[in-house]
């Protein structure tokens, strides 16, 4: 197994760690299990590319580890009450529609490579999960207007939108192919 490897499979460890640290209250260490998972993504990827490390499984692995991650956090505040459900929806809505686009394209023999708005997409996400969970809401609930998760949900439901729609501008021909 590749060090890109082992380092996914960390990073796949670390989402139960994540949970337990998050539903237990210790938002901080949570916080800190939350970072280095999302670090280790931008590191195995490196490594995989930098040393040939590059493999089916890690271009399975990889990014499954990573919705994982994304997706356990995001229930968490849908949970916690700091996110709205639809947000989730829309979310998920992306993801799914773009792992479908993606096995059209297979099957057609094309290989359809993440995009630069998908990176961006991705650190966008990570980056304001990483904000809501250093800077929880206010207590009392209700005193103040929890401007964090409001920022950090609109950005991601922004990224995540225009990511999903240049993805399927720039792919349409795949349908296009598509018996």
């Amino acid at each position: 197994m590749t060090t890109a490897n082992k380092i996914t499979l960390f990073r796949v460890i670390l989402i139960p760690v994540f949970l337990v640290l998050a539903y237990t209250g210790h938002s901080y260490a949570a916080f800190a299990v939350f970072a280095l998972a999302s670090l280790s993504d931008m590191l195995d990827g490196y490594i995989a590319r930098h040393y040939n490390q590059i493999t089916n499984f890690g271009k399975f692995m990889d990014p499954l580890a990573d919705k994982v991650l994304v997706m356990a956090a995001m229930c968490y505040f849908v949970e916690a009450g700091r996110m709205p459900g639809w947000a989730l929806a829309i979310v998920l809505l992306r993801e799914f529609a773009v792992s479908g686009m993606r096995l059209v394209a297979v099957e057609q023999g094309r290989v359809i490579a993440a995009g630069w708005s998908g990176k961006v997409k991705t650190a966008a996400t990570m980056v304001g999960l990483c904000a809501m969970l250093l800077f929880p809401a206010p207590q009392p609930s209700g005193s103040a207007p929890d401007w964090v998760a409001l920022v950090s949900t609109a950005v991601i439901l922004l990224t995540t939108v225009y990511s999903g729609v240049e993805y399927f501008i720039k792919n349409l021909d795949v349908f296009r192919h598509a018996d």
